[in-house]
């Protein structure tokens, strides 16, 4: 009996183990017996109208990838069932399109699945499905188009086809890297709008109606053409002068940029009194429109004038201007001011606050007085209506005058016309006392409103008589100058000098 040496049998045991592992390689990575007794796969059928060249142990693939084999072919009444064996690690969609493809002109066929969508549906395909007819394609048949190509090629004169491919050789010819590119591009050009099948079958399903917008106004488009046409031979023409205005310009508009630096602290506020401005024109559009409208005629009547009997010897020339000092004529209007107490003297020197009221000639609309005084001036709103103020002319109150008189009159309690001097809008005046049944009054301990003051009017120095506040007639003797003789210089002296 041979005895082994410890190193033998340990050589005989590595040699084992690598037989072994070697043994599992080959059976689980490349013969992949569990796939052969089954284990890990799954089988479907697909229906094909024709074999398209298929026959078993075809490659099938997914996406790319081969997922299994073709088990068998059969042949069936309506066309051929082809058995596939994929491998379950892979889950296909059921809604896959199965296409047989050949890998070159004269290659192997294969069958390639492709999903409809982009993510596929939910459900996957299991043992024992079928991929119907419906949702197959077979190639067209190589030899019939190799006839056909034969038959084509044969009709073709063979001079002339020389003559074509001559002259293709020489379009072409040392473009080898271009036309590289250009396919590289197309290539990859096709793979992208693969990934965007959805948005390109969109954009082609909403194109025909710009499509048909466009024939439609083909001519409006041709006419924009031609004078776009005219446009830009216009700047042909004036090649030169457009050049100098491009190199003069550059200049200019720093000039300008400059102006604007200059007048941005003060254009806005520029601009938001213009703002103001405009909303006063909007209002009274058709006061500035009508004087926009006499203005011109007033103006050339005023240069005939001038103009009449120019450069002659006539004692009438032109315009005639008087100069004769009609004072008092007619004499000014006190009725709606302060009284004489409250004016302030010229000589102050201090800034009141302008009263809250309203002051002006608050007399008749139709005396002779102030004619053009505020009193006067047209609603906007209401064309038909003259009133002092907006608020008067907004309402339905008609103008209402304090007295028609030369002489100063008030109201100062307020009871004979219901206005106070100055006038303040309808429900404002602080002097008058609240409506009966407003339910409003004077809170407790509130200081009284303030006494209305006396009116100084003027009066008759002859006579010594004078209008009081009360609109009745009073005479003082004190008043009457009855000294005659008195000279200004005599006025002017204190009194017993």
């Amino acid at each position: 009996m041979i005895r082994l040496s410890r190193a033998v049998w340990t050589q005989l045991a590595i040699l084992t183990v690598i037989t072994l592992v070697a043994v599992a390689v080959m059976a689980f990575g490349f013969v992949k017996v569990p796939a052969l007794l089954g284990f890990g796969r799954y089988t479907i059928t697909v229906q094909l109208p024709a074999s398209g060249g298929l026959y078993p142990t075809s490659v099938v693939t997914y996406r790319g990838t081969e997922i299994g084999r073709v088990d068998s072919i059969t042949v069936t009444h309506g066309g051929v069932d082809a058995v596939l064996n994929l491998d379950s690690a892979t889950p296909v969609p059921s809604d896959v399109i199965a296409a047989v493809h050949s890998r070159s002109a004269v290659g192997e066929q294969f069958l390639e699945l492709t999903p409809q969508s982009a993510h596929g549906s939910g459900a996957v395909l299991r043992d024992g499905d079928t991929i119907p007819a419906s949702r197959t394609h077979i190639p067209a048949d190589i030899g019939n188009l190799l006839d056909a190509t034969n038959k084509a090629l044969q009709a073709i004169p063979h001079d002339d086809l020389r003559t074509v491919i001559d002259e293709s050789a020489k379009a072409v010819g040392g473009l080898g890297p271009e036309l590289s590119r250009i396919v590289d591009g197309s290539t990859a050009l096709a793979i992208q709008g693969g990934t965007s099948v959805d948005q390109l079958s969109q954009l082609i399903d909403q194109a025909p109606p710009v499509l048909n917008s466009q024939a439609q106004t083909a001519d409006s488009i041709q006419t924009w053409a031609q004078r776009m046409a005219a446009i830009t031979g216009g700047l042909k023409a004036q090649d030169t002068a457009f050049a100098d205005l491009l190199d003069v310009g550059g200049a200019a508009l720093g000039e300008g940029k400059a102006l604007f630096d200059r007048i941005q602290p003060t254009l806005p506020v520029l601009l938001a009194n213009l703002v103001s401005l405009g909303d006063i024109a909007v209002t009274y559009r058709n006061d500035l429109e009508q004087l926009l409208v006499l203005y011109p005629q007033g103006t050339a009547v005023m240069s005939a004038i001038a103009l009449a009997n120019a450069d002659t010897k006539q004692a009438y020339r032109g315009i005639y201007l008087d100069f004769n000092l009609n004072l008092n004529l007619p004499p000014p209007c006190n009725t709606g001011f302060l009284p004489v107490r409250q004016q302030r003297s010229p000589s102050d020197q201090d800034y009141p606050e302008r009263p809250a009221g309203e002051l002006y000639c608050r007399v008749p609309q139709d005396s002779d007085l102030n004619v053009r005084g505020v009193r006067n001036i047209p609603c906007e709103g209401k064309p038909w209506k003259r009133a002092p103020t907006v608020e008067l002319c907004e309402s339905d109150e008609d103008y209402v005058p304090l007295n028609d008189g030369y002489n100063w009159k008030g109201d100062p309690n307020a009871t004979i016309t219901g206005q106070g001097v100055p006038q303040y809008a309808p429900g404002t005046d602080p002097r008058l006392p609240p409506p009966q049944g407003s339910g409003t009054a004077p809170p407790p301990g509130a200081a009284p409103a303030p006494a209305p003051p006396v009116a100084f009017v003027p009066y008759d120095p002859a006579t010594g008589t004078y209008l009081g506040p009360d609109g009745r007639p009073y005479t003082d003797a004190d008043l009457a100058d009855t000294t005659k003789g008195k000279t200004w210089q005599s006025m002017l002296m204190p009194p017993n000098r």
